[in-house]
């Protein structure tokens, strides 16, 4: 075979180059190149301007890059970033880039951190991928499970708390209450004759009167911690941390006359025309040797206690 009819390669590095380049160019992934020592941009890619709106001549340094992130997440990525790359690990971090019109985009930037051959940080070369759709399902992932969250702890009928939600709270204030040694008070409050209301009204009347009471018994709840929640059939509980005995009494007071003011009719009652309601009060601070527990049960026999002394009142301890 002539010299001249053998293939040469002299410019296969320069075709491969440019292989190299169309091939990362034209996927959606974004490359690009910083210079370890200058902290300069060596390349990146051209679609980052369809992406974001800056152009690549105006990613010249990492403090454009670093300029170009949400303020909330800047401080946080940059420093783990440095970090990294000075230890010489890859890694990749997710942050909100700023656009050129002034809205963001989610990426994620995955970084691989090049040394030379005594292990010095020679360059960072990396991706960023748009995540934005990502992030934006993970959002309404976690929207629906706050409100799938919300609707377990919530009472399907009245729209207040339910006894679950009832057994977390009073959980948390009891151990809150203890290690601050303040005083936890617990309301316990039942409709008085509540079986004769649905015998003489119906079952539907008798949700409508659950959730006009259990309405009316909220607002007892006052402030941020207090809580309110139906404790099961047409008992309530109202959870009142840092409150004393006798401020837990005048609560009970306002819940007992809120629902006589109401005035929902009750013909079939043998206390009153309308509804009325029974409660029970207990204040504690606990102590290691105290149970949450027996509390709520003595609240609970406060409370038939109300109603073994005629109903429509308040019981709170012995004087």
């Amino acid at each position: 075979m002539a010299n001249d009819d053998v293939p040469t390669n002299a410019a296969k590095p320069e075709v491969d180059s440019a292989v190299y380049k169309t091939l990362l160019e034209s996927t959606k992934a974004i490359p690009w190149k910083i210079d370890w020592s200058t902290k300069r941009f060596a390349y990146i890619g051209p679609q980052i301007e369809a992406l974001l709106g800056w152009s690549p001549e105006s990613w010249v340094t990492v403090q454009d890059w670093a300029d170009r992130m949400h303020p909330d997440d800047r401080q946080w990525v940059v420093d783990y970033c440095v970090a990294q790359s000075k230890a010489g690990v890859d890694h990749e971090a997710d942050y909100r880039a700023l656009t050129k019109d002034g809205s963001y985009v989610w990426l994620r930037d995955v970084v691989h951190v090049v040394r030379n051959a005594d292990g010095v940080v020679e360059a960072l070369i990396g991706f960023m991928f748009d995540i934005s759709e990502r992030k934006r399902s993970e959002e309404r992932l976690m929207g629906l499970q706050r409100e799938l969250e919300d609707l377990s702890f919530k009472d399907g009928l009245t729209d207040v708390g339910n006894r679950r939600r009832f057994d977390t709270i009073m959980e948390a204030e009891w151990g809150s209450a203890g290690r601050n040694q303040r005083p936890l008070s617990l309301v316990m409050i039942d409709i008085d004759c509540f079986k004769q209301y649905n015998d003489r009204y119906g079952h539907v009347r008798g949700d409508e009167c659950l959730k006009r009471v259990a309405q009316t018994l909220r607002r007892g709840a006052r402030r941020p911690r207090d809580f309110f929640a139906r404790y099961g059939g047409e008992e309530f509980a109202l959870v009142l941390p840092e409150t004393d005995e006798s401020g837990a009494e005048r609560v009970a007071a306002r819940c007992r006359d809120a629902i006589a003011e109401e005035a929902i009719p009750h013909e079939t009652s043998s206390v009153a025309p309308t509804v009325t309601v029974s409660i029970g009060v207990g204040t504690i601070i606990p102590s290691r040797d105290d149970s949450a527990l027996l509390f709520i049960e003595e609240v609970d026999r406060r409370l038939y206690r109300a109603k073994q002394e005629g109903r429509n009142r308040v019981v709170g301890r012995p004087r």
